[in-house]
């Protein structure tokens, strides 16, 4: 694959393929299952998501020109490689769900009551699908632009927010045992399983090999010390019980800012600096799905096929969002089981067969180069 892009904008797209979802609906998920521990959930999430990163990272070292699809077509053949196509193809039509019940619920619940739910579904596939056709290159520079948004919205929350912090309500920790924190990260690992897939097919594009390690491990810990902000001051602020009662937690601590009083219509504003990072969600799994359903058919040009994916994926994340309960139900549920089931199936069977088919692996690296 042709490099396009540096190690600094995939750090950036690290941070931005995470932040929206896990500071707008998991945390909220999470406090449910754990209350005051859901911050050490967070943590723990965290930590997992830097091993199978950099599992990713060893994996695709192997032949680094090109992705997952590419070396299991070289391993066992066009047709194992068009079966993890279309497993891939399928998880970001699952993960595309999650994104737009963000998406929806935060401007159609906060801000747009009357406006038809297909009217947000359209205008996501639509700049989507737009950005991708552009590359990944494009996604990457608004990427960048996201992090700062992030980093501006985290100074606002923070401002707003201290007068009202109360250590206290963190206590006890690990209120719930060991054994219930761990179990809880699990939806927090469900939004890094993105970012896992992503690397998975985006990262030949990524200059200086010698450098995603380093990349990978960095984009980790930034984007865990901005996200994991969030719960701290959910509970400090408006407590474990509250946040639990909310399925938009983090507008309810914007809410509850004190930036406020000197700065109008704050929750416009947040929306406008969070809205980046969730549109670098949208495009990136679009893209991701459009070059997995190339592979699948055979098209050298994931471009002619963005369409038609952004057509499934409307399809089935309209019916997703149409629904709150069936909404929380699929997003606390079924998509916390199918994202870590297709993570851990692919990243393990490739993994294995990486070293039943080494020398195959190498030879062809080598040939590439």
């Amino acid at each position: 694959m042709k490099v396009q892009i540096t190690n600094g904008m995939y750090m950036a797209l690290i941070i931005n393929m995470v932040y929206a979802k896990a500071i707008g609906i998991t945390q909220g998920s999470m406090a449910r299952d754990v209350g005051s521990d859901m911050w050490i959930s967070t943590v723990i999430a965290n930590l997992i998501a830097i091993t199978l990163l950099l599992l990713v990272v060893y994996i695709v070292k192997k032949m680094p020109q090109g992705d997952l699809i590419d070396q299991s077509k070289i391993m066992l053949g066009n047709w194992f490689s068009k079966i993890l196509s279309l497993i891939i193809l399928a998880f970001f039509m699952f993960a595309f769900a999650p994104i737009m019940v963000t998406f929806v619920f935060h401007l159609n619940d906060f801000f747009l009551p009357e406006a038809p739910v297909i009217l947000f579904v359209v205008i996501a596939i639509g700049v989507g699908t737009f950005a991708a056709f552009f590359g990944v290159e494009v996604i990457g520079r608004m990427a960048l632009i996201g992090v700062f948004s992030i980093l501006l919205l985290n100074a606002l929350i923070i401002i707003g927010s201290i007068g009202e912090f109360d250590i206290r309500e963190l206590l006890p920790i690990f209120e719930n045992g060991v054994r219930e924190p761990i179990l809880a990260s699990r939806h927090h690992l469900a939004d890094w399983t993105l970012v896992i897939m992503m690397a998975t097919m985006l990262l030949p594009t990524v200059k200086s090999p010698k450098e995603w390690r380093n990349s990978s491990i960095a984009g980790v810990l930034f984007t865990g010390l901005i996200i994991v902000l969030w719960p701290i001051l959910e509970i400090g602020v408006l407590s474990s019980q509250v946040t639990s009662h909310y399925i938009v937690s983090c507008m309810q601590l914007a809410r509850s800012a004190h930036v406020g009083y000197f700065l109008h219509r704050y929750e416009m504003i947040m929306i406008a600096l969070f809205g980046i990072s969730l549109m670098c969600q949208i495009m990136i799994s679009l893209l991701c799905g459009s070059i997995a359903a190339s592979k699948l058919v055979g098209l050298k040009d994931y471009r002619k096929l963005l369409i038609p994916v952004g057509i499934l994926f409307g399809i089935y994340s309209y019916w997703v969002v149409s629904d709150h309960n069936r909404a929380m139900k699929i997003l606390e549920n079924e998509w916390v089981t199918q994202s870590l089931t297709i993570t851990l199936s692919v990243l393990g069977s490739i993994f294995i067969l990486g070293f039943l088919f080494k020398k195959k692996l190498k030879k062809e690296s080598e040939q590439a180069k």
